[in-house]
């Protein structure tokens, strides 16, 4: 029998810190992340982006908001970010199959020892996972060692230098069952969206993310809406 994962629990503490974006989390927990590489978004574009989410928040004031508000600020803002993402913009260093094996290979390092993989892709200039956190393993460490290994190993295997992710990434506790399901057929019909063919990424899913595999799959941004 395969063991549910633990989602977002209203009643239990819910730790913040914050880099370019804040993130949330809890311990023992099931998140949808997104990081990418540093020139994967032109920066002019980005600050535009984001100086326009700022007069958004102003104009809707406090949370909550109505739910048309919610969704609107989610795909101006969020799924305007994962399109320029599947255009495939900048060096695309993971287009190279040895250099996104290394990604996969750091990924699934730890699993079941820091965490429970459950879906995965890795985009010619992105990777999205959702995974479970075990024990005391925060979220932001286990990207910082994700992050870190990568690029360490593809910088000495290519010869580049300098800096190959983003700082920030874009994380999301997921909520329930449907959220899951959302979360994980995203990541499965990514390649798809972005106009990928078959070898042109590196795909994977748990036993658990199985179940999703041949579902019909919707357009909606769900996965980055906000705990």
């Amino acid at each position: 029998m395969i063991k549910p994962p633990k989602f977002y629990d209203p009643h239990r503490p819910v730790e913040g810190s914050r880099n370019r974006l804040p993130h949330w989390s809890q311990r023992a927990s099931t998140y949808f992340v997104t990081f990418r590489t540093v020139d994967s978004i032109p920066g002019k574009k980005l600050r535009a982006l984001v100086e326009a989410r700022h007069r958004f928040k102003e104009a809707q004031g406090p949370r909550p908001w109505p739910a048309e508000a919610d969704l609107d600020y989610q795909r101006r803002f969020f799924g305007t970010v994962e399109r320029w993402l599947d255009a495939g913009s900048g060096e695309c260093p993971l287009n190279d199959p040895e250099n996104a094996g290394i990604v996969e290979e750091t990924l699934r390092f730890f699993d079941e020892q820091r965490y429970l993989l459950h879906a995965w892709v890795i985009m010619p200039n992105h990777v999205h996972v959702v995974f479970e956190t075990l024990g005391e393993h925060a979220p932001s460490k286990i990207l910082q060692s994700w992050k870190g290994y990568t690029a360490r190993q593809i910088n000495a295997r290519t010869g580049r230098t300098g800096t190959l992710w983003q700082r920030s990434y874009f994380d999301r506790m997921i909520r329930d069952w449907p959220h899951f399901g959302r979360c994980v057929r995203y990541i499965l019909r990514n390649p798809r969206k972005a106009g990928l063919r078959d070898g042109q990424c590196v795909m994977g899913t748990s036993r658990l993310g199985d179940r999703f595999r041949g579902e019909q799959v919707g357009s909606g941004v769900a996965p980055l809406e906000e705990p």
